[in-house]
């Protein structure tokens, strides 16, 4: 062979081999634990990538933040390509992107079946939003439907007993939801959530009853009502359109492959009723006292307050916002 032919095919100190791509590693950011059950999702879809692209494309996934970026701040470090990959949640991004994170909301939905049924419109906005951004999104994980419960040191099932009760919650819309209600509750952060409970800084913790017990709740609470199902926004796989632009058709199709198969296989996870009854049935036996659910009239009320508070939040975001909040509560009208 020429030698001026051989040393146009030196890469690396590899010779490539026509119609094989270079082989790439692209950093993958995630700002959770890797002890959180997505992280696990996250390798899945690192070993795909390999297994579909046959070794030409590499994932090394960064879990906690390890790279030292804050997700505050990822739609501005994605848009300058300063990394290939990033897991987003929408609700991150309220400095950026008000509107993507006013999307989806708790109180959204009351049976956890409607959440599989507005998932095709959810993606779609979020694809759309994060295009903007110079993002190309390539499937991501379902987050699993949980129970949402009030777990309070005294009895409370009803929206009446909550009143006098200081409420610990997880958003500024969840905030102004008990606010309408005439509520008392405060953001706290879940790291700050046991000592407040233990402290009496709160009465009781509007949070996630599948997993209470991974936060010790259990240890400070007595009780427990379930309220309504988790409207939990996807996390979405994200690829740098630097990064996407400069890959192969087949490292592409590697990624775009793997991203939708732990999507279907996450989707299928999301809703699982033997799931949350045997959580209950674990919380029962650690000593908590699960009281009968809110009443449909109590949720109802709530759902009212929930989506006051939404679509103001929509509001302040700007049209798109708005444009969003109406094409999400039109969806779920027909369900």
């Amino acid at each position: 062979m020429n030698k001026k032919i051989i040393a146009g095919l030196l890469v690396g100190g590899q010779i490539a081999v026509f119609g094989v791509a270079e082989a790439r590693t692209l950093k993958f950011h995630s700002g959770l634990a890797q002890s959180r059950p997505e992280a696990a999702y996250l390798q899945q879809f690192a070993d795909l990538v390999e297994q579909y692209s046959n070794g030409d494309l590499t994932v090394n996934v960064y879990h906690a933040g390890s790279l030292g970026l804050k997700d505050a701040d990822m739609l501005r470090i994605m848009q300058r390509g300063m990394v290939d990959i990033s897991l987003l949640y929408g609700e991150y991004y309220n400095r950026d992107a008000p509107e993507l994170a006013s999307v989806y909301a708790q109180g959204a939905i009351t049976e956890a079946d409607q959440h599989l049924k507005i998932l095709p419109t959810l993606r779609n906005i979020y694809k759309e939003g994060y295009a903007k951004w110079g993002i190309h999104t390539i499937g991501g994980v379902v987050a699993p439907v949980f129970d949402v419960g009030l777990h309070c040191k005294e009895p409370v099932n009803t929206l009446e007993e909550l009143e006098g009760k200081k409420v610990r919650v997880w958003s500024g819309h969840l905030v102004d939801t008990f606010d309408n209600l005439g509520i008392s509750a405060q953001v706290i952060p879940q790291n700050d959530m046991y000592l407040a409970l233990q402290t009496g800084v709160v009465d009781c913790a509007y949070y996630l009853s599948t997993v209470a017990k991974t936060v010790s709740l259990q240890e400070v609470t007595d009780y427990e009502s379930y309220l309504h199902p988790w409207a939990a926004s996807p996390w979405m796989f994200g690829v740098s359109d630097k990064t996407w632009a400069s890959l192969s058709e087949s490292q592409q199709t590697a990624l775009s492959r793997a991203g939708e198969e732990i999507w279907e296989i996450t989707k299928a996870k999301a809703v699982d009723p033997q799931r949350e009854e045997a959580a209950r049935e674990e919380r029962k036996e650690m000593g908590i006292t699960v009281l009968p659910e809110f009443s449909d009239a109590d949720v109802a009320t709530f759902v009212e307050a929930a989506h006051k508070a939404w679509k103001d939040m929509a509001e302040d975001s700007g049209p798109e916002g708005m444009s969003y909040y109406n094409t999400v509560t039109s969806e779920l009208d027909k369900l």
